[in-house]
Formats: structure tokens, sequence, C-alpha cells
């Protein structure tokens, strides 16, 4: 089966990328199975409800999410309810929603997904290791193909991480950097890996913000205002091809693919 993977769309010129491209994707491509990063969906600043659900109607099965998934509260009944939405999974208990389900692909394969945050240089989270490892435990018993979406800031955790699980779920996928990692993989017992799938929005930019703002705060260390750029836009994100029976994935393909309106 085939597994498509958006890295976290950023402002509206990463919607409408998504808009246009995941459709061409899912038909060239057959991909059977789609997650969406949609963390930064929202003016590069969390998710709304109407966004969500545009993002489904692209072919989205789920949403994933990571750090900035409560910024928009108007949100926050869409997200707690989980429908095809994932929160990260290691916040306290009690805090509602979602960070892992099972959802059934267009061919009726179920397929497991994990969305959970790395803590290095990162919100004080509950350890997504030993969270992770129990979520998984749980998922395998119901599906052998299982995706994580690692949202980390610090690459020596998200390799970490894709070595534990190795073997245990379908594929390690990194986000949250918005930069685009040459290290694909497929780990020794079949777990495909890659650092960062990267970010679908506006390349002309830092990490998908307007290039002076940004800068100027590097420089002045005075709070600013981020508006998302709108220039080089691209979908960034992977192609996994999985075994259904075993769960194993047999490759991955990085994809970066330009959007013009």
């Amino acid at each position: 089966m085939k597994i498509l993977f958006v890295g976290d769309v950023y402002g509206k010129p990463g919607r409408r990328a998504a808009a246009d491209i995941i459709p061409e994707l899912k038909t060239s491509y057959n991909v059977d199975f789609c997650i969406v990063n949609g963390e930064n969906a929202a003016g590069g600043f969390g998710i709304t409800e109407n966004i969500g659900r545009k993002f489904h109607a692209y072919g989205a099965h789920v949403i994933t999410t990571g750090n900035h998934v409560w910024d928009q509260k108007e949100a926050m009944p869409y997200i707690l309810a989980g429908d095809k939405i994932l929160r990260p999974a290691n916040y306290p208990p009690g805090t509602g929603g979602q960070g892992a389900g099972i959802f059934q692909s267009e061919m009726g394969v179920t397929v497991g997904v994990v969305c959970i945050q790395g803590r290095t240089n990162m919100r004080p989270l509950d350890c997504p290791f030993r969270l992770g490892e129990e979520i998984v435990s749980n998922l395998r018993r119901q599906t052998p193909v299982i995706v994580v979406d690692f949202h980390a800031e610090a690459t020596s955790e998200k390799i970490a991480y894709g070595w534990f699980l190795d073997g245990k779920v379908s594929a390690v996928l990194g986000t949250h950097t918005h930069v685009q990692t040459a290290d694909e993989r497929i780990l020794p017992e079949g777990t495909a890996y890659i650092s960062d799938v990267g970010m679908t929005g506006p390349h002309d930019s830092v990490i998908g913000a307007q290039k002076e703002p940004a800068i100027r705060r590097f420089v002045d260390q005075m709070p600013v205002r981020f508006e998302p750029a709108s220039e080089d836009v691209k979908l960034c994100g992977v192609l996994l091809e999985v075994d259904p029976e075993s769960g194993k994935a047999t490759s991955i393909e990085r994809l970066r693919i330009d959007w013009e309106e």
C-alpha cells in the first residue's frame, strides 16, 4: 500500500498548494492513505475546524499537529473532539482529544497513526519514548501498519526515536523544523525514517515567515509579529510503500514539488 505524508502546511500559501497538489498526488501515485501535518495552517500558528475539514476534502484521512496545536482558541472544541485530528499524545492524561488512532485506508486496510512531541528544546511533556512504546504496543494489537509523526526540534532525538521504534512501526517521520532533510532510509528492521519531511508553504522565507521581521528579531531581540511569506511555494512530504501484512516499509521517497498559481 502507498501512504502519502504531507509536511507542516504553513499559512494560506501552504493551504493553496495542498489543495491543488494532494489530489493530484493521490491519483498519480495511487495513494491509499494520506496524512497531513496541519499545525501551522492558520497563518502559521495552529489550525481551525474549517481548515481541517478542507484538508479532509482534499484527501487527508487524518491530520497531525504539534506544539502550535492550541494556538487558535476557537479550534479547541474541534481538536478536543478528536475526529480525525490528532494532538501530541504526550500531553498529560485528561487533556482531551486523542494523540493516536486507528483509521481505514481507501482499500480497507487498518492504519494506526501516532502524533507525539519531542522534549529537547520543547515543552516538557511526558516521555515520548516510554509513552510512545506503550501506544505502539496497543496499536499493534489491531494493525501492523503504524505511522508515527515525531514532532521534535533536535535531530539527535529524532534519530534516536527512529532506532527506538525500528521494527515496531512502519514509519517514523520527523516534523517541526520545516527544512526537509536528505536522510530518508529504511532501517534494518523495516521502519521508514526521515528526520524532517519538510514544509508545505513559502520557501522564500524563514521557515515560512517573512524574512525581514524574522531577521530583525535575531538582530535586536525585540518581539515582532510574524506573517506568512508568499513566494517560492512548495509541497514537501514523503511517499511510503508499506506491506499491509507485515507493516514493514519497502520504500520511502522524498517529495518536493513546486506550486504556482
